[in-house]
């Protein structure tokens, strides 16, 4: 484990938490936080949402003092539009811009964008060239391996990136076709790192502190990224810090670590959604939070019922 340097932003640790739609939104990236994560990505952000003044926007675009450095994930596929809404917003508390040309989801996709752009290298070029010279924060891209076994060009797209000014690419060894199955292709991590000089992220099958330890060894990346593994698991970035640093391999939290852990994020979850939303979105949350303990098929059924903050606090004790 080490600082990492992105462009002008210095991160106290090479672990970062991955953006997720429905996941990586303020109240768990405070948890991830304070957990130790280097960097916290937000949920991603259509361009066009920002220009046409969408009303869901602006609370994915919040950001809290105590959260750190946080990187805010833009995705589009038309080069004007994306760097004027980056401009347009580059004056908020985030510390890193990134490019989505990985997100696998067909609407995404079918609009052209996410990791459909890894079939277009010369309009990823135009994108990243037009960001970059849009704003003064660092701009990131993140890709995948490719869009499927017949376009494996993390390599060219990665190259392409560089050479339009990006500060950092981050790669997933899974093409777009694959979405999250089977085994991270680790070593297309590695072709890109020989290929580029700016830092390299990897991404895909990262786990725990071993594997971790064990992307860093096989590719020579610079830094590594945490996406599923740490769904109800923000513990995950002390013990994978804890590894890299000396070898050591923390415990998991306690069963009443959990429970605390669990109304901590409801209430965060109710200040910044209220309690309706909140309530709601926290059940995928408890789901995950509880997986592999006794019980938890019951806790999963019980959870989807649940309708207040008082309602949870009642299950959460009796679990």
């Amino acid at each position: 484990m080490h600082a990492l340097k992105i462009g002008s932003v210095t991160l106290e640790n090479n672990i970062i938490l991955a953006p997720m739609a429905g996941v990586t939104d303020l109240p768990f990236r405070l948890l991830c936080r304070e957990q130790g994560v280097g960097m916290a990505c937000m949920e991603m952000i259509s361009a066009k949402a920002i220009l046409y003044g969408n009303r869901n926007t602006e609370s994915l675009l919040a950001i809290h003092p105590q959260e750190g450095p946080v990187s805010l994930q833009l995705f589009g596929s038309d080069p004007k539009i994306i760097s004027e809404m980056a401009k347009r917003i580059e004056h908020r508390p985030f510390a890193v811009l990134d490019i989505n040309m990985g997100c696998p989801v067909p609407k995404v996709v079918g609009n052209g964008e996410g990791s459909a752009l890894m079939k277009e290298p010369k309009l990823v070029g135009q994108i990243i060239d037009a960001v970059v010279k849009a704003i003064g924060k660092p701009v990131t891209v993140k890709i995948r391996k490719g869009f499927n076994d017949t376009c494996v060009n993390a390599v060219e797209i990665a190259r392409i990136a560089e050479d339009s000014g990006a500060a950092a690419v981050m790669v997933h060894g899974r093409t777009r076709e694959q979405y999250y199955a089977g085994e991270a292709d680790w070593e297309i991590i590695a072709r890109v790192k020989d290929k580029v000089s700016i830092p390299v992220i990897g991404n895909g099958d990262v786990t725990d502190g071993v594997s971790a330890a064990a992307i860093l060894k096989q590719t020579g990346c610079d830094g590594v990224m945490v996406g599923r593994a740490a769904r109800g698991n923000p513990w995950i970035f002390q013990q994978i810090a804890a590894y890299l640093r000396d070898g050591t391999k923390l415990p998991g939290p306690e069963k009443e670590e959990v429970k605390k852990t669990i109304l901590r994020h409801a209430n965060l979850q109710l200040d910044c959604k209220g309690e309706y939303t909140g309530i709601r979105e926290m059940r995928k949350h408890v789901s995950w939070y509880t997986a592999g303990m006794p019980d938890s098929a019951r806790l999963r059924r019980s959870v989807n019922a649940v309708e207040s903050i008082a309602e949870l606090e009642e299950l959460v004790r009796g679990m």
